[in-house]
């Protein structure tokens, strides 16, 4: 807990990664031959996907959320110079 106080805001930042494209080999025989695995990865891509745009929509809230802080912030900043 400590260690996150020490920690500047930017850096507990949601970093959102968009998963890799599934691989689907052009040869007929090796899609067939390894249809199980490829299978697999689309589904497993399909979840990456709907995580990552969770993710986005979460980044872009928490992102909204600062730049209203900040420009209250900036509000008072004005005040107390005298702008």
């Amino acid at each position: 807990m400590a260690l996150l106080i020490c920690i500047p805001g930017p850096v507990l930042a949601e970093s959102c990664f968009a998963p890799s494209r599934p691989f689907v080999p052009s040869d007929s025989q090796a899609a067939r031959d390894y249809a199980d695995i490829i299978r697999r990865d689309f589904e497993v891509y399909i979840t990456d996907i709907q995580d990552y745009f969770r993710c986005l929509e979460q980044e872009r809230a928490r992102a909204l959320e600062e730049a209203r802080e900040v420009s209250q912030d900036y509000g008072r900043f004005l005040e107390l110079v005298g702008d």
